[in-house]
């Protein structure tokens, strides 16, 4: 693929992803991968549309993004990208915006018990060129986001003090940072680094922190409960444990982890587990489960949605949804309006909704991650969570085997085709928003009706992608229900064909 498609938009993530490459702006301690990246400034390009002069210097760059990418230079291509989207974004690309978008904070616990000290380290994704001839200070404070207003300047909560003699050469030498937390409540936080040499501000790097009293007692406590439980719940328990110490090796970053949310979870479940009880007997409704991906070694979260009507004595159809990229196992739940577990409600469908191991996963779609031995890892891994999830569900809840249907938008839908290629007898149906396939697969997924939708005016995945392989399908003799939106967006028609996706899916069991 070239660096021109997919973005799931539906939590703005596209916006995101620019603020995580923009000078001055914070930074995960893991930093988004070189995919997203891509990604955001691929969809930046086609909604700018460079001429002149400015698409000559961003061609320019994008050759030499395309040389380390072949080599798989990662730190380079942070610098290019970061080039790049400041140019298409008029801002100046100056030593210091340069020195800026290089900052990093990482630390070994991001989630923090504030009776143990707190260690920081600042940080240089790459190395910048600008000439550093003066001592460097950093200025580290606490700070706070307004929820109800997230847009707002980050509110002080702390001053964690100012510090001189910093290393020029950060990728050298790191510089940690002890900071005293223990009078700090319980809640979530960025950690600020305003970086100076005495004459000109360098810009500041971020990190998020979650401070959680009593963290250390509650991972024994769970692990113990868990030491005696059976699975799943032994996944249930250990999930946030796992999951934190992926977050603190900076192999997840921490927003797509809601440490408060799971780790209360978890606690929840310790008595009925303690007295041999399964916790989710009989539970209806939006659920969080979890499993172990034994050949990642990693517990993995899924959503669920069980109708309040469900009896194991009827089985229901299910759809397994795929997340888009930046997104999470939460985003057909929380995003698009919420709107599809309510109509799984209405209509009576079991939804499951896994994460592919990682928000970037591409559901074994090489989407930009060329021959990478950790991307190819990744792609397999990611593939391999979506079908483990469909076993899950079908093992622990009562399904109609003739009616199994998966969807997905952006990357999710592009999985789909993928996943749907390698395993055609699964799939009652396929729901496909904004994505695109390989045409020469439409043979072997000719046999499963499939609902497809795209905007034409989609500035990430674009349209023509759908059209050929709706084209291809439609020569085989596919059953196939196109709606090409004019002027739609890649994220803006996914929520309004959510009732004709169902109203298709009703109509096609598996002969």
């Amino acid at each position: 693929m070239k660096t021109s498609l997919l973005c799931s938009m539906p939590l703005g993530l596209c916006a995101a992803l620019l603020a995580s490459v923009t000078p001055a702006r914070a930074h995960a301690q893991a930093q988004p991968g070189i995919l997203s990246i891509s990604v955001t400034h691929s969809t930046l390009k086609n909604t700018v549309k460079p001429t002149g002069e400015l698409k000559a210097q961003v061609d320019s760059l994008d050759a030499l993004i395309a040389s380390a990418s072949k080599f798989g230079r990662t730190s380079e291509l942070r610098r290019l990208y970061a080039h790049s989207i400041a140019l298409l974004q008029k801002r100046p690309w100056t030593p210091e915006a340069e020195f800026a978008s290089a900052l990093l904070v990482r630390s070994d616990r991001l989630i923090v018990d504030p009776a143990r000290r707190w260690t920081m380290r600042l940080e240089q994704s790459f190395s910048p060129s600008i000439a550093l001839e003066r001592p460097l200070t950093a200025r580290v404070a606490l700070r706070k986001r307004d929820p109800a207003n997230p847009r707002a300047p980050l509110a002080l909560v702390k001053e964690l003090g100012v510090f001189d003699g910093v290393p020029r050469d950060l990728r050298d030498a790191p510089y940690a940072v002890n900071a005293d937390l223990h009078d700090v409540a319980d809640g979530s936080y960025i950690v600020t680094v305003e970086m100076s040499d005495s004459a000109r501000a360098l810009g500041t790097a971020s990190v998020g922190i979650v401070v959680r009293t009593g963290l250390d007692a509650s991972v024994r406590s769970l692990e113990a409960a868990a030491a005696k439980a059976p699975e799943p719940q032994r996944s249930d328990l250990l999930f946030p444990i796992d999951r934190m110490r992926n977050v603190n090796a900076s192999r997840i970053a921490l927003g797509t982890f809601n440490a408060a949310r799971d780790f209360a979870a978890a606690e929840s479940l310790l008595k009925s587990v303690a007295a041999g009880k399964d916790p989710w007997a009989g539970r209806t409704g939006d659920l969080k489960r979890h499993y172990r991906l034994d050949a990642a070694d990693e517990i993995m979260p899924y959503r669920l949605y069980i109708p309040k009507a469900y009896t194991a004595k009827k089985p229901l159809p299910l759809i397994i949804a795929l997340h888009g990229l930046g997104a999470t196992e939460d985003s057909f739940f929380e995003a698009y309006g919420g709107t599809l577990p309510k109509l799984a409600e209405q209509r009576g469908y079991l939804v499951a909704a896994p994460l592919g191991y990682r928000v970037d996963g591409g559901y074994g779609v090489a989407l930009g991650g060329g021959n990478d031995p950790a991307a190819a890892r990744s792609r397999a891994l990611s593939e391999q969570d979506v079908l483990e999830v469909l076993a899950a569900v079908r093992k622990q809840y009562a399904v109609d085997s003739t009616r199994v249907y998966l969807m997905g938008h952006s990357m999710g839908a592009i999985g789909t085709w993928a996943i749907a290629a390698k395993t055609p007898t699964r799939w009652s149906a396929l729901g496909v928003y904004s994505g695109f396939g390989v045409a020469s697969t439409a043979k072997t997924i000719g046999t499963i009706p499939q609902f497809v939708v795209h905007g034409d005016a989609d500035p990430t995945v674009p349209v023509g992608g759908s059209r050929v392989m709706v084209a291809a399908l439609k020569s085989v003799g596919a059953e196939v229900q196109y709606i090409e939106v004019p002027g739609g967006n890649h994220t803006n028609v996914v929520e309004p064909n959510f009732v004709a996706m169902f109203d298709f899916f009703d109509r096609f069991p598996r002969r």
